[in-house]
């Protein structure tokens, strides 16, 4: 390899660790902002509920900047096989984060309601929902940086528990509507929380099946979706305890 070869090739590795760590980056906001949303829910805090709505444009900044860099690599290195895998994978994955910080956003902005309605129970299961997602976009994120197919493939398998918490909300909140038509506002801005942090562990898992691709070069095998809700049948009769 010759001199000017050996400069090119350390200027590609520092391009593609620069990219990581944009990436990187990222992904602990995104995470931070999930942490924050739920933490403004359960406090009633509408202050703190703005805040993660005004950070989201950092997400959003951070997003354009891995665009343009990772556009830049293409076009100046012009990398091959496992390389150009990797720089598509983070492009999906900056698309990605930036759809998980819109969520944040989306919890963050009902806190205000929420905070002017009485409580119910069944918001007792948002918080540990909240802290799966949060550290499934963390480690997701560390199989990025790491290259860590493994740890991809842990992240995945996590997302069943996330499901099952939200099909046990879903039944309950369902229920809660049912038997009190005062619960409905509130009960209504939950199961859209809900299903945004489901969404959250969904998005997550898709990352982390590129990290496995982009690593070993093979896909996961599908995974079954363990969203019950579509068949959930509620009756009169049925009780929130039941549920």
């Amino acid at each position: 390899m010759t001199q000017s070869q050996g400069h090119t090739v350390k200027s590609f590795d520092d391009d593609l660790r620069q990219l990581r760590s944009l990436i990187s980056e990222m992904g602990g906001l995104a995470q931070e902002q999930i942490t924050a949303a739920i933490d403004a829910l359960t406090r009633r805090d509408s202050e703190g509920a703005m805040k993660v709505v005004a950070q989201d444009k950092s997400i959003d900044a951070l997003e354009a900047e891995v665009e343009r860099f990772a556009v830049r690599i293409i076009a100046l290195r012009a990398p091959m096989a496992d390389d150009l895998r990797e720089v598509i994978a983070a492009l999906k994955i900056s698309s990605v984060l930036e759809r998980i910080g819109d969520y944040a956003k989306n919890i963050a902005k009902r806190t205000p309601v929420l905070a002017e309605n009485s409580i119910i129970q069944p918001v007792s299961i948002l918080p540990e929902m909240g802290r799966i997602v949060a550290r499934m976009v963390r480690d997701v994120l560390d199989a990025f940086v790491n290259r860590d197919a493994e740890l991809a493939v842990a992240v995945c398998q996590r997302d069943k528990q996330v499901d099952d918490f939200y099909n046990s909300l879903f039944r309950a909140l369902l229920t809660y509507m049912m038997e009190n038509p005062h619960h409905i506002t509130a009960s209504a801005h939950l199961l859209f929380i809900a299903k945004n942090l489901e969404r959250v562990g969904d998005h997550a898992t898709n990352v982390a099946e590129m990290v496995h691709y982009g690593v070993t070069g093979e896909h996961i095998g599908e995974r079954p979706k363990a969203d019950a809700t579509p068949y959930v049948n509620i009756t009169p009769g049925d009780t929130a305890e039941g549920a």
